[in-house]
């Protein structure tokens, strides 16, 4: 089992920018990939962006060249830099990654963006 704790989210106005950061409870070395899931008020969960063990990264097409994930793997972190946020990014953030078969959720953080 593993265990994911995010960090990072608050409250923004438009335009601006924050860093998230998933830490997992056990070395992500070995794990195939990691991702974001946000979500919105009224909205179901997306796929923001995940990263494989390889660093091959995919974005959903909204966050497309204002977010970048990047992964640490001595510190068994995961990051959500993001950049030109809009109010439209306004969503819980979880963290996400399946290990030995079996999804793993953080407990999610929230971003706010609002003027």
């Amino acid at each position: 089992q593993v265990q994911l704790v995010e960090f990072g989210g608050g409250s923004v106005q438009p335009g601006g920018s924050l860093r998230l950061s998933c830490t997992a409870s056990r070395s992500i070395f070995s794990i195939r990939a990691m991702g974001w899931y946000r979500q919105g008020p009224d909205k179901q969960r997306e796929l923001v962006a995940d990263i494989t063990s390889g660093g091959s990264t995919n974005y959903a097409d909204s966050v497309k060249g204002r977010f970048t994930i990047s992964r640490d793997n001595a510190k068994n972190t995961i990051y959500l830099q993001m950049n030109s946020l809009k109010p439209e990014d306004t969503a819980v953030y979880y963290c996400n990654t399946v290990w030995l078969g079996v999804p793993a959720w953080g407990k999610g953080t929230l971003v706010t963006v609002s003027s």
